[in-house]
């Protein structure tokens, strides 16, 4: 998706400002040679690198924005100019900018004859812009500097380390404000540390990096996610299947995995003499499944489902919690389905993920991204008039159903367009939460065929679609929009049982035994620890509701009931309280509704 206005003026503001930084870096450090790296935006603002004799330091960040903020308020102009490349080697050798000339050998060895240049005061530099007219149009208040760190030059380890100093920039000192608000709940209530908190995931050095092992209650919250989703599923006639995590390559070779996603995809295994990889994704075991028996137009639509566990190669770098991991479970389906019915199906998996965000209490934070190609055709299927067609039905599904969409050119799958559903994480990181793909290659590729009404064979049009996406991906955005506080119908512990003192502990585990006939989650925490002591931890944990349970509460065969998020005591029969907490699990409540406020 191309930038918007608002974007571009923005990120314009922010590559002026890596500019004014360099300048300022010169001016503060003028006793000592300083070489310019490269200067580039980011997503919440710009750095700069420079190699110096002695490293930039965070102390140094004070009087450095200082040093911008009278630069940018002189109201200066940005000027363009260019300068043929045989002069500015000359040039930035003159001035010992040498980094800046490995730069422009670069562009003279892909064949360019000038480079770019921008002037703004004394400041001259290299760039391909483009920078604002004039610094009076940045906004003085919307930037800060706002750290320093070691970086590579050109990221490759061999070369020398230089300083990076990274600053924030947005339209106004209110933007920048809420967005070191949104950066300190990101550390704050990071899945991560809700995970370590309250002991959901564990990552071992032994196991390896990327490779989360769930606890018992986080493989809780997961189980609670399939089973709803399975039981979602079955209820709109989907066929739920199980399948091998290895594969022959050659399945991936057919496919085209393999010749597109080669680098995400482990080495081959020799088994035998054969090639089998880890599989990282599903589709082709689904279709060899289709293709053990011939259909007929009257079968289908054919929906077949898994929860799919897969091994996709991330960077190491790259890998984080649960939202970037090496293997990782997917609730995984592809449909086939005759040309006929492929909007109504596409309509239904939309409404069924439409469902499943409402469930899980994701509708406000969600958006949707029409995927299509872009101009570069060695990424797709050269079947133009294909592309066209399942194009227009994912856009047509898209308006009937008034679904809050941007368009992403280039985003679409090698074999077809997507409509993805995209959420950010609580760092403002934009994120495929689910999606749904219309394939109309595959079937040809693997020679899947139907018998069509009029007797000849046809081949299907295969849907690709995910109704909760990755499961571990999934938790870790939960964990995060609720605060490491879930819903009751997904919270591994419910209820915690607290005991006043040890003759109350016969009539903590009646209860207990009660509520878990219900199916219900529960801790009993018999410690002989004070009350407000155990109350402490069990809120720590964000237990939906603590139970106290004292000599009162034992002879009126009561219990009292302390919502976790309203902070209310309620007093009330036990059977009272199983009655509503055994509707609200089932009912899957985003809201605690036991002694709630009004």
């Amino acid at each position: 998706m191309h930038l918007n206005h608002n974007a571009e003026a923005l990120d314009k503001i922010r590559h002026s400002l890596s500019h004014i930084l360099a300048w300022a870096v010169r001016v503060h450090f003028k006793e000592q040679p300083i070489r310019l790296g490269i200067g580039p935006t980011t997503e919440e603002g710009f750095y700069y690198d420079f190699e110096t004799e002695k490293p930039i330091s965070n102390s140094d960040l004070k009087s450095l924005e200082s040093l911008m903020r009278k630069l940018v308020a002189k109201n200066l102009p940005f000027e363009r100019s260019s300068m043929t490349i045989s002069h500015a080697i000359e040039y930035f050798t003159q001035q010992d900018a040498l980094l800046k000339v490995e730069l422009i050998e670069d562009l003279r060895e892909r064949g360019e004859t000038e480079v770019s240049i921008y002037t703004v005061g004394d400041f001259l530099d290299l760039c391909a812009g483009p920078h604002v007219e004039n610094t009076k149009e940045i906004p003085i208040k919307g930037f800060s500097l706002d750290r320093v760190a070691g970086a590579y030059w050109r990221g490759n380890e061999k070369n020398q380390m230089l300083s990076r100093v990274y600053g924030l920039a947005f339209p106004s000192h209110e933007a920048l404000e809420a967005y070191r608000k949104q950066r300190e709940d990101a550390e704050k209530y990071d899945h991560r540390k809700i995970g370590k908190e309250q002991d959901l995931f564990v990552i071992s050095k032994e196991v390896g990096k990327g490779l989360p092992l769930l606890t018992a209650k986080g493989a809780t919250i997961r189980r609670v996610l399939e089973r709803y989703i399975v039981d979602e599923e079955l209820e709109r006639g989907y066929q739920h299947v199980n399948t091998p995590v290895l594969g022959r390559k050659s399945l991936y070779v057919t496919s085209g995995h393999w010749e597109h996603y080669k680098d995400s995809i482990y080495p081959p295994l020799d088994i035998d003499g054969e090639e089998f990889i880890l599989r990282p994704m599903t589709c082709p075991h689904h279709f060899m499944l289709f293709d053990s028996k011939p259909h007929s137009y009257r079968d289908l639509p054919i929906r077949y489902a898994e929860v799919s566990p897969m091994y996709r190669r991330e960077r190491s770098g790259e890998l984080s919690g649960l939202v970037r991991v090496m293997g990782f479970h997917l609730f995984d389906a592809h449909l086939f389905v005759t040309p006929e019915q492929v909007e109504k199906e596409i309509k239904d998996v939309v409404v069924l993920i439409q469902d499943v965000i409402k469930r899980l209490g994701l509708a406000d934070q969600v958006w949707y991204r029409l995927s299509l190609r872009d101009d570069t055709k060695e990424k797709y299927i050269d079947m133009p008039t294909r592309w066209q067609e399942a194009e227009a039905i994912l856009r047509k599904v898209a308006d009937e159903l008034a679904l809050n969409y941007v368009e992403g050119v280039g985003h679409a799958a090698f074999y077809g367009p997507k409509l993805d559903i995209q959420m950010r994480t609580i760092g403002g990181k934009e994120e495929t939460l689910f999606t749904n793909q219309i394939d109309f290659a595959s079937a040809e590729r693997f020679d899947l065929k139907y018998m069509a009404s009029d007797n000849t064979t046809a081949r299907p049009i295969i849907i690709h679609r995910s109704s909760a996406g990755c499961i571990e991906r999934t938790i870790a955005f939960l964990l995060e929009h609720y605060r490491g506080a879930l819903p009751t119908w997904l919270a591994p512990v419910q209820v915690a049982l607290l005991p006043v003192n040890d003759r109350n502990n016969a009539y903590a585990e009646e209860i207990h035994q009660l509520l878990r006939k219900h199916k219900l989650r529960i801790e009993v925490d018999s410690r002989k620890e004070s009350l407000n002591q155990k109350i402490r931890q069990a809120r720590l944990q964000r237990i939906p509701y603590l139970v106290v349970i004292g000599d009162k509460e034992q002879e009126g065969r009561t219990v009292t009931v302390r919502n976790r998020d309203s902070g209310i005591q309620q007093s009330m029969p036990c059977e009272t309280f199983v009655e509503r907490l055994t509707a609200e699990n089932e009912n899957g409540t985003l809201m605690l509704e036991i002694a709630r406020s009004e």
